[in-house]
């Protein structure tokens, strides 16, 4: 598997690729977000280790580009420990994890594997629910044969919700398992599932999402519901 990082720190890209290649990974280097950018739409990668601040385009601009090229590659963004915002900025752009320097290199390996992983299990399958469709390939979901845009969270939360249909996901599941962030308020799940029954449920006769009072939310098709 290749690994495009994309890091203009010197000290940090050196000790970055060579745990990475020693981990089996093949691993190519970018020093600002232009080249980023550029190498990342003309080459196969199967990850992007993604520095937020960078010279040229900046981590969130890079990000941006690539998804509206609708390139789905899992990207893993480096913030600095205390930039809360540019983190949320950076799932809302696009990127599919972050992890705050300083950082141990354990941690970013587990984090790569386990996006890897995740990248895997999505271009495998398609999930059906009612009349709503989910391409976990390209993250395209339709409702009734119509697609609906979705943010990234917003995203992440309704797949582990239709992957498990039936199901109760507490709110702390969502916020450190699914998002893995635990940062967040309290309340940003719910501010989530409001935002996403806005776009998957509204003016539906079937509703979708439901919740469980008490304990979290889930996601059942309305014959099941009954």
């Amino acid at each position: 598997m290749k690994i495009l990082l994309v890091e203009d720190e010197p000290a940090i890209a050196a000790v970055v690729a060579q745990g990475l290649r020693q981990a089996q990974y093949l691993v190519e280097t970018a020093e600002d977000g232009r080249e980023g950018l550029r190498r990342a739409l003309e080459e196969q990668f199967s990850l992007i280790v993604l520095d937020l601040m960078l010279p040229g385009l900046d981590g969130l601009e890079v990000c941006r580009g690539l998804r509206e090229r609708r390139r789905t590659t899992p990207i893993l963004m480096l913030t600095a420990r205390d930039a809360v915002p540019d983190r949320v900025r950076g799932l809302e752009t696009g990127a599919d994890d972050y992890l705050p320097k300083p950082f141990e290199f354990p941690e970013l390996l587990a984090r790569v594997g386990a996006l890897l992983r995740r990248d895997r299990i999505h271009k495998s399958r398609r999930i059906r629910v009612a009349d709503m469709e989910i391409d976990t390939a390209t993250r395209r979901v339709t409702r009734g044969g119509q697609e609906i845009a979705l943010t990234p969270r917003e995203y992440s939360l309704l797949e582990a919700l239709a992957g498990r249909e039936g199901q109760t996901l507490t709110r702390e599941l969502i916020q450190e398992q699914i998002w893995m962030d635990e940062d967040s308020f309290s309340n940003t799940v719910d501010v989530y599932v409001g935002s996403l029954r806005r776009k998957i449920d509204a003016g539906r006769p079937q509703r979708l999402i439901q919740t469980v009072h008490g304990v979290g939310y889930r996601l059942v098709a309305p014959e099941e519901a009954r």
